[in-house]
This record gives C-alpha cells, structure tokens and sequence, in this order.
C-alpha cells in the first residue's frame, strides 16, 4: 500500500512547468501521476485518467518516496556512454548502403537479425534485434519498399551529363515565343493493379477484375513552367499516337515560334513519318532526345506516376472507356488546381 504523498509548493509549481514543457511523453506522465496522487486521488484513479498502468503508477509514487524530485527523470541517463553513438549512427548508415552480400553473406538483401550481425561484426556495437528496428525506423527513417530496376546509360558519363545540362538549360531558360515541353507515353490496364489499401480488422478488400486484360495508351506533353499539359489516347502504342500528338501541340500553341519537345529515344518517334510531318510543319516543333536509359530526366515521368497511383491502382471501373474518363478527369483536375493555385500566388 502507498502512503498518502505529500509534495511541497515548490515542487508542485516545479512538477507543473515540467509536464509543460518536457518533450519526453514518459517524463510528463511520471509528473501528471504525482500531481494527481497529491490531489487525492489513488495511484489506480491517475493510472486510468492518464492512460497508464496502474503498475506503472504505482511504482511512479514509491520510487518518489525514496528518491524524491531526482526518481521524475529517467533512471538510465548515468547509464555511461550510449551505444549507438553519432559515429555509429553513421556507421549503420554505410551498411545500409551496400548489400549483406558485401559482409559475406549470401543473401542480397537485408533482414533486422542480418544487420544486426554486421553491425556486431563491423562497429563491435552488440544490438537487440528490437534496438536495431527502432534505430532503422525511428532514427534513420528506413522504409521496407520496393527497389526501383533500372538500366545504365551506354553513353560515356561526360557526354551523357553534356547532353542533360544542355536539355536543363533549354528548359531553365526559353527564348521569348518559345515552349519547352517534355513529352512521354503512358499503359493503362483494365486489369488493376493491386496496392495497399486501409482495411478494418478480419476484413479484406476484394476486388473485381475483368479478367482478360485490356491495353489502352496515353501520350502527353508537360510544360512545367506554365504547368500546362497536352494529351491523346490510342489503343495502340505507334507512330500515329505519337503524330496526334504532334497536332494537337501545333494546335495548342499556335503563338509559339518554336515548340522544343524533350523525350526519350522510343522508336515511334524517330520513324520517317515523323520527320516527314515535322518538315510539313516547317520546322516548328523541334524534338530533343534524352540519353538513352534516363527516364528520371523525363519531367512526364512524375505525372504519370502520380496518375497511376490516384487512377489505376484497385480500380473497379468495368470498361477501359469508363477508366479513361477516369483518367482524363483526374489529369483536368491536377492542372486545374494548379491554374488556380499560381493564379493566386
């Protein structure tokens, strides 16, 4: 049983400014438990009030009674020099950054007890599983996801890094009645694709899918600067999309005098067609390709990404029609929205 406790006026008023301001949530519930126990109420009553364990509080209040004001702050704090230290903090940091393969291990990617063990192995630090999980999540803001498959460059690293600071450079920077955009083609499926969802506890999700899966492809241009975008759609991926594409550019910007248009070497735009239509159009449009494997260069690339993760993803739209209406309203909406926002700014 806990004797009544007894606190003096300058340790209330000292208790008061501490639960305040500490920005430790232990801290300020060992204070709001001795405050509360002072007024009258029991361990158990504070526990309930605060949301902790009535063990919890109970302990709170003995602890005060034999260390008095010094038991409020955590007890560990003379525990010596932490483990996990900046240095090796940043040392976690370098492991994290190659692969398990690198420190002998066979398996190319990591698991908590496998880093562990590196880091046991590479900074002599010995860490818990749980420690380690807590320092990747809370400390390093490590995420479990997925890698992102690319592919090199062919091109020699100089000549490649030429050729993207001349397309930044054109795009940081147009002549007057010129248009800079970058343009790029786009799969949407009838078949979802299936992401992660909230879903309530013993509850799962179901979703219809057509079953045989239909192709349909959009093709657009993205002008950053003014945050404007030019699209076509097709049920082919081919020169044609790629010439509609070209029209409708004429036809939007007629005021322009030239109208760049950076994209990646896809073959549907270096046809004889194209360059052909491009004559025809003398010379207006202008196409400017990226290094070959450069996609995040590709300012397009981030519109669609977006537009796949707010359209497609668990989509239950029956009709590839009815998921293009889809599509095309959440695209009017994107540059609409940010019309108004720069309207405003």
């Amino acid at each position: 049983m806990v004797q009544p406790l007894r606190l003096r006026r300058a340790t209330r008023r000292w208790l008061t400014r501490l639960d305040r301001k500490a920005r430790d949530a232990d801290l300020r519930v060992r204070c709001r438990v001795l405050l509360k126990v002072h007024a009258g109420q029991s361990p158990h009553c504070a526990a309930r009030e605060i949301g902790c364990h009535p063990a919890t509080a109970y302990r709170i209040v003995a602890r005060f009674m034999v260390q008095g004001e010094g038991s409020v702050f955590d007890g560990r704090w003379s525990n010596g020099v932490r483990k996990v230290s900046p240095e090796v903090l940043g040392g976690i940091v370098e492991i994290l950054r190659a692969t398990p393969e690198r420190y002998g291990f066979p398996r190319p990617t990591w698991t908590v007890e496998v880093l562990a063990r590196v880091i046991a192995q590479e900074l002599g630090v010995a860490l818990s599983v749980g420690h380690v999980w807590k320092i990747a999540k809370q400390r390093l803001k490590a995420r479990w996801g997925l890698p992102r498959p690319v592919v090199g460059c062919p091109w020699p690293a100089a000549r490649r890094e030429r050729r993207l600071a001349e397309l930044r450079r054109l795009a940081l920077h147009p002549r007057p009645r010129e248009v800079v955009l970058y343009a790029d083609e786009v799969d949407i499926h009838l078949n979802p694709k299936i992401g992660r969802d909230w879903m309530l506890p013993g509850t799962q999700r179901l979703v219809m899918t057509p079953g045989k899966n239909q192709k349909h492809y959009l093709a657009g241009a993205y002008d950053p600067l003014r945050q404007e975008f030019v699209g076509v759609d097709g049920d082919r991926k081919a020169t044609w999309l790629f010439l509609n594409l070209l029209r409708a550019l004429w036809l939007a910007y007629r005021w322009a005098r030239v109208i760049h248009v950076i994209l990646d070497n896809y073959i549907i735009h270096k046809t004889a067609r194209v360059e052909q239509q491009l004559r025809q159009m003398g010379a207006k449009i202008r196409l400017h390709f990226l290094p070959p494997y450069c996609p995040n260069d590709n300012r397009i690339e981030r519109l669609w990404e977006d537009l796949q993760a707010n359209v497609t993803p668990n989509h239950r739209h029956p009709t590839m029609p009815a998921l293009l209406a889809a599509a095309w309203r959440w695209i009017e909406r994107r540059f609409t929205s940010a019309e108004e926002y720069a309207h405003a700014a």
